[in-house]
């Protein structure tokens, strides 16, 4: 794994505003160079999806498991940026469970003025009526890699409830085209980086704008909740080393995802080698 990572722990300061917020922004996560090489994935990624030559202008939709489609996407699932602060909060006992990419093009000029509600919601679904507790455990969560400019308002922002993540239910208002008082957008420009706690209340903002809103993300969670997607991936195990190998999914079997053994989580060794064996105390 790239040694880079040692530079990115997680610090205490984003620490705090994972716990107390459910989120934080890391801007400049990924360079710009490796944002126009991914945008031209979504776009290729995106046209094959619809059975079109080209992404159309107008293209709006969630592709999930969009991970193993393209070799920039795989770079991603270590980012030296970004990885370190994944292992930061859940530990070494982790995997990508999910993926998605979100292309959203602006709104018709006719419907850009008419109020309404944003989709608010916590990630995970059935998660949140089976798992016992108030809040509901963690066990997940996501970093979103922002493509296009979202840092000005009316740009589909990623709209969050600050500390809503400690709550398993949202009051909303009476008012059905009115959002939560403490609802919050997001500015981040390309190259951003969003970090969220699964149970964060959040929802898509709307695209005023004249730019289309692009957006990955990467679902993270233990090694032992059940993929949320197909996990498209086999095909890049035989290439990737065995950390990438561990966070695509590969355990040496069942026994191995809730007590996992030296082959199972190469991340645990290399955390210990590398930031010592109280890194790895649990």
């Amino acid at each position: 794994m790239n040694p880079l990572c040692l530079e990115h722990c997680l610090t205490e300061s984003e620490k705090q505003q994972f716990d107390e917020n459910g989120f934080f922004a890391v801007e400049d996560a990924i360079p710009l160079e490796m944002v126009d090489k991914l945008i031209a994935a979504v776009d290729r990624v995106g046209a094959e999806h619809l059975g079109k030559e080209e992404l159309p202008t107008d293209a709006r939709f969630n592709l999930l498991d969009f991970v193993g489609r393209d070799e920039a996407f795989i770079e991603l699932l270590d980012w030296h940026t970004t990885f370190p602060k994944v292992w930061g909060i859940l530990g070494w006992n982790i995997k990508l469970y999910h993926s998605h990419l979100i292309v959203m093009p602006p709104l018709p000029s006719e419907e850009r003025d008419k109020p309404q509600r944003l989709g608010w919601h916590q990630d995970s679904g059935r998660l949140n009526f089976e798992l016992e507790g108030n809040p509901r455990p963690r066990i997940s969560l996501k970093v979103a890699f922002f493509l296009t400019d979202t840092s000005v308002p009316g740009r589909g922002n990623f709209s969050v409830i600050p500390g809503s993540h400690k709550s398993n239910t949202l009051e909303l208002p009476e008012e059905k085209t009115v959002d939560p008082d403490k609802a919050t957008p997001v500015f981040a420009k390309p190259g951003t980086a969003v970090f969220f706690d699964r149970r964060l209340w959040h929802a898509a903002g709307r695209n005023s704008s004249d730019i289309t809103r692009k957006v990955l993300f990467y679902g993270y969670s233990y090694r032992w909740l059940q993929p949320r997607d197909d996990m498209t991936v086999e095909h890049w195990m035989e290439s990737s080393d065995p950390i990438r190998q561990q966070i695509m999914g590969k355990s040496t079997g069942g026994h191995g995802f809730t007590s996992p053994g030296e082959k199972d989580v190469p991340l645990r060794t290399w955390i210990q080698e590398n930031l010592g064996p109280e890194a790895v105390a649990r």
